[in-house]
């Protein structure tokens, strides 16, 4: 039996147009709370 304790999260992904748009993105919800953001490039 595994110890393992599934925690349910939930996230937004925002496709944007270019690697300048997802900093400025960033940025902004960053100035708006949001605490635990992550960048993802693909």
């Amino acid at each position: 039996m595994s110890n393992f304790k599934y925690k349910e999260q939930h996230a937004v992904i925002v496709k944007c147009g270019s690697e300048e748009e997802q900093k400025q993105l960033f940025e902004r919800l960053k100035k708006l709370g949001f605490n635990d953001l992550k960048v993802v490039s693909v």
